[in-house]
C-alpha cells in the first residue's frame, strides 16, 4: 500500500522555531570519505551547524552554489528542470530534528496542485534550492544548533 503524502500541518515540526541559514562552506578534508556542508545563521549569534554528506552529493551542491552545468544534466539538475517545467517550485528547505545521528529534513514545495510537503536528505534538499531560478530559503530547527553530533 502506498504512504499517503503528509499534509504540511502534519509534516512541520509542530512549534518549532527555525533560523534561516546560508550555506557557507561544502569541503572535503582528506583522507575522510565524506563531504562537510556548514551553514550559517543569516543573523546573530550567526551560530554554524555542520554535518556530512556524501562526496557526490557535496559536488553537487558545489557545483549548484556556483550556477554550473554539466554536458549532460546530473539527476540534480534534471529534477530541477522537471520541477520548473511543471510549473513547481521550491519554496523551502527545512532541516527538523536529528534522529539517531540522523538529519532530518523536508522540502515546500508550490505547484499547480498547491503546497506539498515532502521528506528528503538534507543534501538533495540543499542542492535543488540552489537550483532555482531564486535560491530558496534553507530553514534550521533551532535546537538543532545546540545538538550537533
Amino acid at each position: 500500500m502506498a504512504e499517503q503524502t503528509p499534509t504540511p500541518e502534519e509534516s512541520a515540526v509542530p512549534y518549532a522555531t527555525f533560523r534561516v541559514t546560508e550555506v557557507v562552506s561544502v569541503s572535503v578534508s582528506l583522507p575522510e570519505t565524506h563531504a562537510m556542508v556548514q551553514l550559517s545563521e543569516s543573523e546573530a549569534p550567526y551560530r554554524v551547524l555542520g554535518f556530512p554528506v556524501g562526496l557526490a552529493e557535496g559536488a553537487a551542491l558545489a557545483g549548484a552554489m556556483e550556477g554550473s552545468e554539466g554536458v549532460r544534466p546530473t539527476t540534480h539538475e534534471l529534477f530541477a528542470e522537471i520541477l520548473a517545467r511543471t510549473g513547481v517550485e521550491v519554496i523551502a528547505l527545512r532541516l527538523t530534528s536529528r534522529e539517531a545521528g540522523v538529519l532530518r529534513a523536508e522540502i515546500d514545495l508550490m505547484g499547480p496542485r498547491g503546497r506539498e510537503i515532502v521528506e528528503c536528505r538534507p543534501s538533495d534538499g540543499l542542492v535543488l534550492c540552489h537550483r532555482q531560478l531564486v535560491t530558496a530559503p534553507v530553514l534550521v530547527a533551532e535546537d538543532l544548533f545546540d545538538s550537533e553530533g
